[in-house]
């Protein structure tokens, strides 16, 4: 692997191999957990490629370059959080810049943006992004990003990266993709011409709802710049976090395509079900986003939104009704999660233009029996 990327392996050899040779003082097969908070240097202004941990760490350094190899970037930087990593993109920006976002993304992105950036200069804008020319309507000379979530959380919009990246690219901006729903597994965000592309590793990467994370990943030259701000603010992860994350990623593949496969046939069975009213799902021929997603990603996800007849008490019964379910925050781990987001992890976007029908229940589909997982939502559907 003359290349850092692995760009010519495939994805599941490089998710494993990638950053993680075996350590050559051991052999041990599995990157070290460097738990250290310094390194000792040979000499005075020379060091072995660490000296302070908040700087770098070598459990940290195989988790970015595994990463960059997987979203096809020169490079990645890994953050305490996904909003931690958003944190630093827009640090990057000056007071005075804009900001164009789609007008469902997640509900802390919004919250980062409208009530803790905008205090410093940075304004921004959500616009449906599915309307190319209400984006570009929405620019301004000083507009510097076009923020992009797709699949959206939670409405699961399915947003044209390639025209986006153009329009952005015609205009002076950069196009920022939050690939944390589809993941480099089922989207390349890179090759559709997005500058800078985000991750929740919390999510999806990690996938075994034990560990909280955020990277970005980008060019050599952005990424030095987001490693600056990083090691001067502080918003690092630590190695065993890292560690997590690296074996999470080890499975990224496999388990993607049986969340795929359990959420088109949970999908398939709500839609069917006279019980419900919408199902948002773009695996979905009848989805707005479908013919779109079948053209940019290699699955539709494992994430599925629904709104059940009966209004907003209906949609709170059924997310306490269920067993195989929990009712929990969060989404992309092994087990099966619902919620109502409108109540849940978007409740700081009540009363914005970004607010979310109260009666949208949102599935984490797992990897457990899809039977067993159809059959506890029929169970709660029936109340």
């Amino acid at each position: 692997m003359t290349d850092s990327r692995g760009s010519d392996q495939g994805f599941s050899t490089r998710a494993i191999h990638v950053g993680q040779e075996p350590d050559p003082r051991t052999g041990a097969v599995i990157v070290p957990i460097y738990q250290t908070s310094t390194f000792a240097q040979p000499a005075v202004g020379q060091h072995l490629g660490y000296e302070y941990a908040r700087t770098g760490n070598p459990t940290r350094t195989a988790l970015q370059e595994c990463l960059a190899s997987l979203e096809g970037t020169e490079a990645a930087v890994c953050f305490a959080s996904g909003l931690a990593a958003e944190d630093a993109v827009i640090r990057l920006l000056t007071p005075g810049d804009h900001i164009v976002c789609a007008n469902d993304v997640y509900g802390g992105t919004w919250r980062q943006l409208d009530q803790v950036h905008r205090r410093f200069g940075i304004e921004s804008t959500p616009v449906d992004m599915t309307d190319l020319d209400a984006v570009a309507a929405a620019f301004r000379p000083t507009t510097r990003y076009l923020w992009a979530e797709t699949p959206s959380n939670p409405l699961l919009k399915i947003l044209d990266l390639a025209a986006l990246a153009q329009l952005a690219h015609e205009r002076g901006a950069w196009l920022v993709a939050d690939n944390t729903f589809a993941t480099p597994y089922l989207q390349q965000p890179t090759a559709l011409g997005a500058d800078i592309i985000i991750h929740s590793t919390t999510k999806y990467l990690g996938g075994h709802s034990d560990v909280v994370g955020g990277a970005v990943c980008t060019d050599a030259a952005t990424a030095s710049d987001l490693a600056f701000l990083q090691n001067a603010v502080g918003a690092v992860p630590g190695p065993f976090d890292n560690f997590l994350t690296l074996r999470g990623i080890k499975t990224l593949g496999v388990r993607m395509d049986r969340h795929v496969v359990n959420a088109m046939r949970i999908a398939e069975v709500l839609e069917a079900d006279p019980r419900v009213e919408a199902v948002h799902y773009p695996g979905l021929p009848s989805d707005p986003g479908h013919d779109l997603a079948k053209r940019q990603m290699t699955g539709a996800g494992g994430m599925v939104s629904f709104r059940p007849t009966g209004g907003a008490e209906t949609a709170a019964r059924v997310c306490q009704g269920t067993e195989l379910f929990f009712l929990a925050e969060s989404l992309g781990g092994v087990e099966s999660l619902i919620e109502v987001p409108g109540i849940m992890t978007h409740a700081s976007v009540a009363g914005t233009p970004l607010e979310v029908p109260d009666d949208l229940v949102r599935l984490s589909v797992g990897i457990e029996d899809v039977d067993d997982l159809l059959a506890d939502l029929d169970r709660a559907l029936a109340g």
